[in-house]
């Protein structure tokens, strides 16, 4: 079984952030909030209910494990020519499968591309999808970005 790569947890956690900390007598937690596209959100980016109880650090490094592995687990089965690439381009991949879910990449020509190792043209691609509730959003620019650097690393 391949492991999620170590650069797509970095990538989760510097865009998502340990977000909507709030200090509870000497712990610190996450409580649900609204993300930019409009979706509820928890500790990480984790998709929840709106009136999910606050979760820890910890309770969220485990949610975000298991987003992140089913998202690797999407991203193979989409791209499966990623399993032989550089670690690298499957962290990138990785991240835009857990930041959009898996069927923004299953229908999208960003896949194509990947699947025809068209780096240049899946960085492009790539860098249409930074629109979040009908406006671009600045920190899917940059995120986008950062999937692109990874995406050529080793090209």
């Amino acid at each position: 079984m391949i492991e999620v790569p170590k650069a797509a947890i970095d990538l989760a956690k510097r865009f998502e952030g340990f977000e909507r900390k709030v200090k509870r007598g000497i712990e610190i937690t996450a409580v649900p909030y609204i993300c930019p596209a409009g979706f509820w959100t928890i500790g990480y980016g984790h998709l929840c209910d709106s009136k999910h109880p606050p979760i820890t650090e910890t309770e969220a490094e485990v949610y975000l494990a298991r987003d992140l592995q089913s998202a690797l687990a999407a991203t193979l089965r989409y791209c499966p020519v990623l399993a032989t690439e550089p670690e690298e381009r499957l962290a990138a991949i990785v991240d835009f499968t857990f930041n959009l879910g898996a069927g923004r990449l299953q229908t999208s020509t960003l896949r194509r591309r990947i699947n025809q190792r068209d780096w240049t043209a899946a960085c492009q691609e790539l860098r249409r999808w930074v629109y979040g509730g009908g406006k671009v959003l600045p920190g899917l620019v940059t995120r986008r970005e950062a999937e692109a650097a990874w995406l050529l690393r080793n090209a």
